[in-house]
């Protein structure tokens, strides 16, 4: 049985980088061996879930400037599963979530560079969709409540976001967290373990420095589907910060 699974995909340069964190994702990958994997990326948002739906090998997205050349030099070539984006549709037909399909957009970099380090082979199906960042985060769970189940079959969930998200606000060169950064991810832990989903929903208004950490709310809305999804107890699997201000925060649920 898979969980389904919160990653932090940051800067795009861990797809090359050799770091604590990366290790992590290697360790990661083979550790859980999926036979498909459907990951909600924060780079690829609309206001209608959308599903990749192809069996054709995904193009690389760089969707990204100013970084190394060895950067755009990586190719993610996993290819989809019509058949499981097919399946998705008709679970969120059922629960009363409207998709659409999609047949030709690639891999961003919220999904490529993490599965890059987990599978580098890209011998597994992947299924990539969207985020809605503007929907309730009770709106986002429920998304992911409708997957529930998928696990049993071998399929990895993940949600590929981050929860500390604040580009204006990186210390670049600083390796120690500001203390507000850990206080919201605190309070996000504190609230999973209890089982504390009305304050969940409510992070913007209950959750210390909201603003701060969640200026925009792509990058943290594949939290609450990752949460949704999930049939096991909540567990940290790795927590680390970057800058400053960037949370690596992975959890398993």
């Amino acid at each position: 049985m898979m969980p389904s699974l919160f990653l932090a995909h940051g800067s795009p340069m861990l797809a090359i980088e050799d770091t604590p964190y990366t290790a992590f994702l290697e360790q990661l990958g083979q550790q859980w061996k999926p036979k498909a994997i459907v990951i909600f990326t924060a780079h690829w948002e609309s206001e209608v879930l959308t599903i990749s739906t192809h069996d054709q090998v995904y193009e690389t997205i760089y969707d990204f400037g100013g970084f190394p050349d060895a950067l755009y030099e990586v190719v993610y070539p996993a290819k989809g599963s019509s058949q499981l984006a097919n399946q998705l549709a008709e679970r969120f037909k059922q629960a009363g979530i409207e998709t659409r399909a999609d047949a030709t957009r690639g891999l961003d970099h919220g999904s490529w560079t993490l599965l890059h380090r987990m599978y580098p082979a890209a011998d597994i199906p992947v299924v990539q969709i969207s985020v809605h960042p503007y929907l309730a985060a009770e709106a986002q769970y429920k998304i992911g409540q409708a997957l529930q189940g998928l696990g049993d079959e071998d399929i990895l969930i993940i949600g590929s976001g981050v929860t500390v998200h604040n580009l204006r606000l990186l210390n670049w060169g600083q390796k120690e967290p500001e203390a507000w950064a850990v206080a919201f991810d605190d309070w996000l832990l504190n609230k999973v373990e209890h089982g504390d989903l009305p304050s969940l929903f409510a992070y913007d208004q209950l959750a210390p420095y909201s603003r701060q950490a969640v200026p925009r709310a792509e990058h943290f809305v594949p939290f609450f589907i990752a949460m949704g999804s999930g049939s096991s107890k909540p567990q940290v699997i790795h927590r680390s910060y970057d800058l400053g201000t960037l949370s690596y925060l992975s959890m398993a649920f």
